[in-house]
């Protein structure tokens, strides 16, 4: 790994320009801090690598869940902040900051619906589907559920408020004295000139480091073999820079993987379709796991199986459900969609065994009528039986994004190992260390744009208000 910590003395700055307050990546987490800061009254500019402000956002489905909206009322859903932070513990066994599950459960609702009324994100509930680990129907999305959808939103609402944001500005090194005070940073034009910014205030909002194979080697090993579907930029400079600054860090192992990414294709196969009643057999014909644990555990269960490829196997009812879904739009667009009118067809198109696939196709019957018990331990019985003609996609183990990082409060500030707090800096997002546990099975669906979202309006506010001090 490189010995460069990304730390340089303000001695060495040859500031062009001050803002109060930096945020630098202009993913979810970024825009909304850069929204919350230039509301709480503070000059902000957000720095952006790519041509673009997208980030890990724009690849994801953009479901953000919160516990107690109104929109929840209005559908007859009864959710509050404690089950919603119960169900955050539940998924991660335990092993999570209670204080912090309870800070983003708390502050959930007030973030949705500040994107809707302030900000104009055309959010609404997800009432189609429960997702893993969720005890009650709390996902709230874009109309075409994408991320990309919901970074057009965001942009557009900073754009309204005349928020400056720097693209193709990549922040290489944070300028700080003695005592860890951020004075600024140093960011690189494409044309390789470099350009230092003095702040009194950073939020890093830059992700984690998926994108770092080095780092996923020493920290991730199992998920070496998954295929890397996240922004490039993930490459744990926050990280770096927070380690340099005494930072701690937290949950290091985490991630969130992804056991339906269409093999080839590079498109998400959402977990819906799992949950209400596909299942995964591997090329043999063979199921290999519980599938309804969650996606992202499911990521190195499919990576262990030949080829690193399994098979969702589902029926007409589901493909109807699915198309709800930009992404498996996409799918049927991509050709990535196997229909076959019998068990026989459906094996010769995806070329199984014959005898292995229909075997399973009986067990997985049994299940459902509750004649037979899951040996991974699913229960089938509140699904219908899948009848022909039948659907089926190849799908890989995939990591979207790592859900360790920098320890933080309940406000976002960057915390030492003490519990004491950096003096002026503040992180949010991948950025930040997750409520996903040390390991990938504690990933709940809406994790990661939970800590965006939350964490970027409380980060953004607090640092607002620590350079009005």
């Amino acid at each position: 790994m490189t010995t460069d910590t990304g730390i340089l003395p303000p001695d060495l700055a040859h500031f062009s320009a001050a803002v109060a307050v930096l945020v630098v990546g202009g993913g979810g987490c970024g825009l909304t801090a850069a929204l919350a800061a230039s509301e709480a009254g503070a000059e902000v500019l957000v720095l952006e690598r790519d041509a673009s402000a997208l980030g890990t956002t724009a690849m994801s489905t953009g479901l953000i869940p919160a516990a107690g909206t109104r929109m929840q009322r209005e559908r007859g859903i009864a959710d509050t902040p404690e089950l919603f932070a119960r169900d955050i513990m539940g998924k991660a066994r335990g092993a999570t900051d209670p204080d912090i599950a309870v800070a983003l459960a708390s502050e959930s609702a007030s973030t949705v619906e500040w994107l809707v009324d302030t900000h104009r994100v055309p959010l609404t509930l997800v009432d189609s589907f429960l997702y893993p680990g969720h005890s009650v129907k709390r996902m709230h999305g874009s109309p075409n559920r994408t991320g990309a959808e919901l970074m057009g939103s965001l942009t557009a609402a900073v754009e309204r408020r005349g928020i400056d944001v720097l693209t193709e500005a990549l922040v290489t090194h944070l300028f700080a004295d003695a005592d860890a005070v951020i004075r600024g940073v140093r960011l690189r034009r494409p044309d390789g000139t470099d350009e230092d910014l003095a702040c009194k205030a950073v939020v890093l909002a830059c992700c984690g480091f998926a994108g770092n194979a080095e780092m996923v080697a020493q920290y991730i090993p199992e998920i070496v073999g998954a295929t890397f579907f996240g922004h490039p930029g993930n490459k744990g400079d926050a990280i770096r820079w927070g380690l340099a600054l005494g930072a701690a860090v937290r949950d290091i192992h985490s991630y969130q993987g992804h056991g339906g990414l269409a093999a080839g294709r590079g498109i998400p196969i959402l977990w819906p379709l799992i949950m209400e009643g596909g299942f995964q057999v591997n090329q043999a014909g063979q199921r290999f796991s519980n599938e309804s644990k969650g996606y992202s555990e499911q990521a190195v269960e499919v990576v262990a199986q030949p080829g690193h490829v399994a098979w969702d196997i589902y029926d007409q009812r589901l493909h109807q459900l699915m198309t709800e879904f930009d992404d498996y739009r996409d799918a049927i667009e991509a050709r990535a969609i196997v229909s076959a009118a019998t068990v026989a067809e459906l094996a010769a198109a995806t070329q199984m065994p014959l005898a292995a696939l229909t075997q399973t196709l009986r067990e997985v019957e049994a299940m459902v009528r509750g004649e037979r018990a899951c040996p991974f331990g699913r229960d089938f019985t509140a699904k219908p039986v899948l009848t022909a003609p039948y659907c089926a996609v190849k799908v890989t183990g995939a990591l979207f994004h790592t859900q360790g990082g920098l320890a933080v409060d309940a406000v976002g500030r960057v915390l030492r190992d003490d519990g004491t707090a950096l003096p002026n800096l503040y992180a949010g997002g991948g950025a930040a260390r997750g409520i996903s546990g040390p390991s990938s099975w504690g990933y709940m669906a809406g994790n990661g744009l939970l800590t965006a979202t939350t964490f970027g309006r409380l980060a953004g506010a607090a640092a607002a208000k620590q350079t009005q001090a």
